[in-house]
């Protein structure tokens, strides 16, 4: 499958007309509906991982062919953005069947019986070994709740901040650590990506960020004292957080 890009003028042109655009709250009306999402298949994710240097990758903002869409721009060593010649691209979608966020917690259950000498039984005990997640994961109940308040409230959010703000505090791209899409995991599919809302207590404030889904062929693991979870929630907005 050929993968759709934009050529540098492309970019810099989608890029500008978002930044036009989020003052603009009836022209965010039309762009965004609150229950549309991104789809990343594997050609885009490969894409991602052979360019990209530093242990994030931002996805810029963009409007091309009337539509709003999400563009992957990779960072070098050092953090910064690279000069491409091409930039890999989702537009945002219509969500077909259903989305499905699965966290799965296994544990040990440790039981010690203790005999005597004469083999009668003199204690009994029973310990669970709790989950330890072996990398950063998100609730899902936390996931599901964020990307419904978006739904429900998410142009209410952008109303308060087009009107009051004229849209200067609105998201322009979006910082997300490389590891925590799990782009080396064996079997991995495709990625959905879904905006979602949910309270910051640094910034006092809702903020918007991304939440990704992933799709594996195999998502059990027969390893135990774990999560396993294809919910991965580490996007920052900028503005209002913009450290690179």
């Amino acid at each position: 499958m050929l993968m759709i890009t934009l050529n540098r003028d492309e970019y810099a042109l989608a890029t500008s007309e978002w930044g036009n655009c989020i003052s603009d709250f009836n022209a965010i009306q039309q762009l965004i509906p609150t229950n549309y999402i991104f789809e990343m298949p594997r050609e885009q994710l490969d894409w991602i991982k052979e360019n990209n240097d530093y242990k994030d990758f931002c996805s810029e903002i963009g409007i091309y062919n009337g539509k709003l869409i999400l563009i992957f721009c990779p960072l070098d060593g050092k953090g910064q953005r690279k000069m491409m010649s091409d930039y890999a691209f989702s537009t945002l979608c219509q969500l077909e069947g259903t989305l499905t966020l699965q966290e799965k917690q296994e544990y040990t259950i440790v039981k010690n019986s203790v005999l005597s000498s004469d083999l009668r039984r003199v204690d009994n005990d029973e310990s669970t070994i709790l989950p330890v997640t072996d990398r950063p994961v998100m609730a899902q109940d936390k996931a599901v709740a964020a990307i419904e308040l978006w739904r429900t409230e998410g142009m209410d959010w952008f109303y308060l901040e087009c009107t009051e703000f004229e849209g200067v505090r609105v998201f322009k791209r979006f910082y997300v650590p490389s590891a925590d899409l799990c782009l080396d995991r064996p079997g991995l599919l495709q990625i959905k990506c879904s905006f979602g809302l949910k309270y910051n207590d640094i910034y006092q404030r809702m903020l918007v960020t991304l939440i990704f889904i992933s799709f594996n062929q195999l998502l059990e693991n027969n390893g135990s004292s774990q999560t396993i979870s294809n919910t991965y929630d580490w996007s920052q907005p900028c503005p209002p957080i913009c450290r690179i």
